[in-house]
């Protein structure tokens, strides 16, 4: 196969943000504004109509290569765009794993075969993936994964047990994280797979959230088989790969975070300051310590994504550092949601739009922050990624 040069664009920084801007203020319908009063929850046909006209204005894929069907542009326009996302309060993506994880391991591992095939359709939304990463007793310990898949002369074997598998129970295809050799080898026997769901022999059971919404699952594969063909990267070179993937996911994935933070805060003052009930808890001293700690917050979450974004423009790798911007998002994102249903809580007695619109986003937002410290890595795992790897301490004899 002959592959084209790969030539990525660049654009001026300002000019593209507010075409970006004044595409989504033209296109979002307003009653998809999270912080608006009189917004609804979207179905998943409006979901995925949606993401399909962004991708098709140029606006998913923007850093990844043309030949693939990405916009050829740099990670600079990425971040551009996610700006502009999170400032608006928009809805998440519907498929954030394909989009986030499996697009970004196809471009650094897979063949051109697999580029060209999978790429353009999860930028299109006309195939949605999960990950397979997570089992019962290996959760962010991903070193411990039992799931195997087995060689076969024509076929790989998969048998095993996945859980927390986000969007499974409307995938078409899976990154399967499976034991290819000897568990005693740990990291050095971990293989990834481009699995197909309707596979016979997988068995996907929906798992009931706290906010009631609909995605996670476990799955169960029995005697699953699969082309050889579906290997991504090198047999038992997974852990390596996964890992890299990991690190992109809690560093430059969904860069947007500092920023509908931002958004999240301000929704909250304008609130407060709007209601009569609420609005001395502005100049309340404990109150303003809290906000003032929160905002400190928010300002380094987007330091980071700004340090990181340089970085990498300069060539550089991210490496553990996205276990720092992991664990310091979820944390505080988490205490924020704290404080803001706490002062919300004070406004009960108000039957106004703007208080009722608040209060469901803010419980949904509080409910939502329980998982964000264990999903993409436990609070103690990146903890340990931390000492061991970043600070180097020694480890208890």
């Amino acid at each position: 196969m002959v592959v084209d040069p790969i030539i990525f664009e660049t654009v001026d920084p300002a000019a593209y943000r507010l075409e970006v801007r004044s595409w989504l203020e033209e296109n979002l319908p307003q009653e998809w504004r999270a912080d608006l009063p009189g917004y609804k929850h979207q179905t998943l046909p409006e979901l995925y109509a949606w993401e399909r006209q962004m991708y098709a204005s140029g606006y998913a894929g923007v850093a990844w290569p043309k030949i693939y069907g990405g916009q050829g542009m740099t990670i600079r326009e990425h971040l551009i765009l996610n700006q502009e996302i999170g400032r608006l309060a928009m809805p998440l993506s519907t498929n954030s794993l394909g989009k986030e994880l499996v697009g970004p391991i196809l471009l650094a591992i897979g063949s051109e075969v697999q580029k060209y095939r999978f790429i353009p359709s999860l930028l299109n939304m006309d195939e949605i993936w999960c990950q397979g990463f997570s089992e019962p007793e290996a959760g962010s310990d991903l070193a411990r994964v039992r799931t195997r898949a087995e060689k076969k002369e024509n076929t790989w074997l998969i048998n095993g047990h996945k859980i927390w598998t986000s969007l499974a129970d409307r995938a078409d295809y899976c990154l399967l994280l499976a034991r290819t050799g000897p568990i005693e080898n740990r990291h050095k026997s971990l293989s990834l797979f481009a699995l197909p769901m309707k596979t016979k022999g997988i068995t996907v059971r929906p798992i009931r959230q706290i906010t009631e919404a609909e995605g996670f699952c476990e799955v169960f594969f029995d005697n699953v088989e699969i082309s050889h063909d579906a290997l991504i990267g090198s047999e038992n070179d997974g852990w390596r790969s996964a890992s890299e993937v990991l690190s992109v996911e809690r560093a430059t994935n969904r860069m947007y975070r500092g920023w509908r933070f931002e958004n999240e805060f301000r929704h909250l003052i304008q609130v407060c300051a709007s209601e009569p009930t609420l609005r001395d808890l502005l100049s309340n001293d404990h109150y303003r310590q809290q906000l003032a700690a929160t905002w400190t917050d928010i300002e380094i979450i987007k330091s980071y994504v700004l340090d990181i974004t340089k970085r990498l423009e300069q060539g550089g790798r991210i490496g553990q550092d996205g276990s720092l911007m992991k664990l310091h998002w979820s944390e505080a994102h988490q205490r924020f949601a704290a404080l803001a249903n706490e002062m919300l809580s004070m406004g009960w007695a108000s039957n106004s739009p703007e208080m009722i619109n608040a209060s469901q986003r803010f419980e949904e937002i509080y409910l939502l922050s329980r998982a964000e410290t264990i999903f993409a890595g436990t609070t103690e795992i990146q903890l340990g990624i931390i000492a061991d790897r970043i600070l180097q301490l020694p480890r208890e004899s």
